[in-house]
This record gives structure tokens, sequence and C-alpha cells, in this order.
């Protein structure tokens, strides 16, 4: 049964968000080939808008779309001897059953394979979220707050280093596991990070993310930080449905927390003690509990400051970053007065680190229209205005900007 074009494009998006990462991860698990998988499985969806609209949108696209990638890729490969001997290899993969140990989500052996110890730390993070979310470049070099050619570099040395070091493709033994572990959470908190700070359509990402830490959690059941991560992602996540209205963000003090969703918070909260019974503290786990004190507070004014100044001390201890003394500049002026908080964004903004972090100014800005400095504040404000990567941020503070 044929189907029309705005259903066929909007079951493409849509396959597209919550089917890349698991096709792309399946190709590379049968052919060995990162570039050949993607281009595969891009194939598969341009392949997609042409053949729904005829045959009709299927009933599990996923499958419809691997199958194609898949023969894409066969085709591809009877092409020359190398391509023929990978078929070979692929009967054999095809024919060898799951083990009762091994881990069924091709997404996971993917993640382990990209955070090899072989290749630099941010090409890991980057590779990952390239091949497994479908990011773009631009929307990866965002995240690391870097310029989108020198991440398409990263990218391209990561594919090569890969193929030319014959890293496999496989979640690694037990033993090995824990070096891993630092440059996977980075991955899927990323991922995360992505689908939170966009709009609804990206909601997707911030449930694969959740999804790909309730994984880790189940394969590193002892590990403190896996759950630690996942109990910062629930606890974010239960915030959403309150951090933006008409397509503008609310900030933390002005949100209705009648729709935080309590769920959430609960899984959070238990997700949270149990990591903290590992006896084995580390950053993710701390963000978590100062998320704990914005969950469980009734509203601004009856926040625990002080406890979050002393986790952010914590914090800035086991992973120092500009970043968090940022984000502890503003719990110190809630807790000790905005004087003593601005005067700490001062001293950020002097030391250059994050001349290009729009959450600079506008903290800054923020502090001192509390402070009762508005022309300092307004041209705070345009300078973030300036800076700010989304629609959303950009309505918010032109909004503040108008308020003065």
């Amino acid at each position: 049964m044929s189907a029309s074009a705005s259903a066929v494009h909007a079951a493409v998006t849509a396959a597209y968000r919550n089917e890349w990462g698991q096709v792309v991860a399946t190709l590379i698990g049968l052919v060995g080939d990162w570039d050949l998988a993607e281009d595969c499985t891009q194939d598969a969806f341009a392949a997609a808008l042409t053949t729904w609209p005829r045959d009709g949108i299927p009933d599990r696209p996923g499958a419809w779309l691997t199958t194609t990638a898949r023969h894409r890729a066969t085709d591809r490969l009877r092409r020359d001897a190398v391509g023929r001997a990978k078929l070979r290899q692929l009967a054999v993969l095809d024919q060898d059953p799951e083990g009762p140990d091994s881990i069924a989500d091709e997404r996971l052996r993917l993640i382990f394979t990209c955070c090899h110890p072989a290749l630099p730390f941010e090409a890991r993070v980057a590779l990952t979220l390239r091949t497994l979310a479908g990011l773009s470049t631009a929307e990866i070099a965002r995240g690391f707050i870097t310029a989108e050619t020198t991440m398409a570099q990263r990218l391209v040395r990561a594919k090569r280093k890969i193929a030319e070091a014959g890293i496999p493709y496989r979640v690694p033994s037990a033993d090995l596991l824990p070096q891993r572990l630092a440059a996977v959470l980075a991955v899927i908190y990323l991922i995360f990070n992505e689908g939170f700070g966009a709009q609804d359509e990206s909601r997707s990402l911030t449930a694969e993310a959740i999804q790909l830490g309730r994984m880790l959690t189940r394969l590193m059941p002892r590990e403190a930080e896996p759950h630690g991560l996942l109990a910062l992602m629930l606890l974010h996540e239960a915030r959403r449905a309150a951090r933006t209205h008409d397509g503008v963000l609310i900030t933390l003090e002005h949100q209705d927390r009648s729709r935080w969703d309590r769920a959430l918070i609960d899984d959070g909260l238990a997700t949270l003690d149990r990591a903290l019974a590992q006896r084995s503290v580390g950053p993710y786990q701390i963000q978590a509990a100062i998320a704990a004190c914005h969950a469980t507070a009734p509203d601004t004014a009856g926040t625990n400051w002080r406890r979050i100044v002393t986790l952010y001390d914590e914090l800035t201890t086991l992973a120092p970053s500009p970043v968090v003394d940022l984000n502890r500049a503003v719990a110190v002026a809630m807790a000790d007065g905005v004087p003593a908080g601005l005067a700490l964004v001062d001293d950020l903004a002097r030391s250059g680190r994050l001349d290009k972090y729009y959450l600079l100014p506008a903290t800054r800005a923020d502090l001192l229209r509390r402070a009762g400095r508005v022309a300092e504040a307004k041209a705070a404000y345009e300078q973030a205005l300036r800076l700010a990567p989304t629609e959303a941020e950009r309505s918010f503070l032109a909004a503040r900007l108008t308020q003065l």
C-alpha cells in the first residue's frame, strides 16, 4: 500500500533518529569496514525515500533498512577479491549464534570498539557520536567547543587508525573493561547532552543514551560510575517537559516543578543509591548528587545550595574544568550572595578559557542583572546572544534583553 510523501518523510526522519546507529553497527559487525557500513546505510535511507512511497512504510523500518543496507554492502563486496573474502567471513558470522554471555546489542560493541585505547580520547568520543548516533561533524564539533574542520580531521584519522591497527569489533574481556570505561561514559553522556540541549525532535537521542546507560550498568554491575551516569541522565531527563515553553528556554528557578517526571526522579535517586553503595566516588556520581539536590528541593529558595557548593568542590578535585568552575560560581552566588559568585565568574572571563562558551556571558549577565548593574548586564546578554548555538537559547536571551 502506497504512502503519502509527508508520511514517508516523517517515517524516514524518525527511522534516522532511532535506527541509524543500530544499522551502522550491525553492518560494521558483519563486514568490518566502517566507511562501507556508513555508505550503505546512507544508501538504504535514500532507497527508503523512493521505495516507501510506492510500497508503503514497512512495519519494522529498522529491519527493512538493515536488510537493504546489507544488500548494498554485498553488491559492493562482490566487485573485488578483498570483498569476496569478506563475503565468506560474513557467511561464517551469520552462522555463529550469540553465546549466553555475549552482548546482543551491536551498538554497545561499537562503543567499545570506538573507545579502544589506541585512539586519542576525543577521537574515540567523536567517532562513536558520528557512527552510532549519526550526528553531523558540525554537531560533534559544537559538543567539543571546537572547529568543524578540526573535528573532521579527527574522524578521518580515527577510522584510518582502526583499519591500520586491526582494532577488533567486540566488547573487550572483563580485565580490559575498566580502562575503556571513561571514554565509554563520555560517549554516552555527550549523546545525551546533544539530545537534551536540542529541540523536541532530538528526544530519541536522550532515550538512546539512557538505554545505553542501562546496558552498561548490566554489563558492569559492580562499577559505580555507570550507575552514577545513568542516575544523572534520568534526573536531567525528568525535567525535560518543564525546560521550554513555546520554544523558549525556562531557567531552573522558573520551571513548573509539577511538570517534572516523578517516576524518572525516583528511578534516578534509586540508581544513585546503587552507585553510592559501591563506595567508589567518581565525577558522574557527584554530578548526579547535585542533580538530586535540585530534584528533591521544593523550589529554588529551598535548595541546599551549601551542599551543592561542597559537591562542586569535590567535582573540581576529581574532574577540574572551566565549565565546572562556572557552575560552582552560580552555586556560590546562591549560597553566599551575588557578589561572591560574580567575582568567580569575572575571574573565569579574564582567564579566556571559555571565550566561545555562551553560558559564560549569559551567567555573568544574570548575576549583573541581579546586582542591579543593568548596563553591564545588557552588554553581557548581547555577547551571549552572539554566541548562543540554538534558537531556543537565543530566544531566551533576547527575552531577557527585552526585560532589561
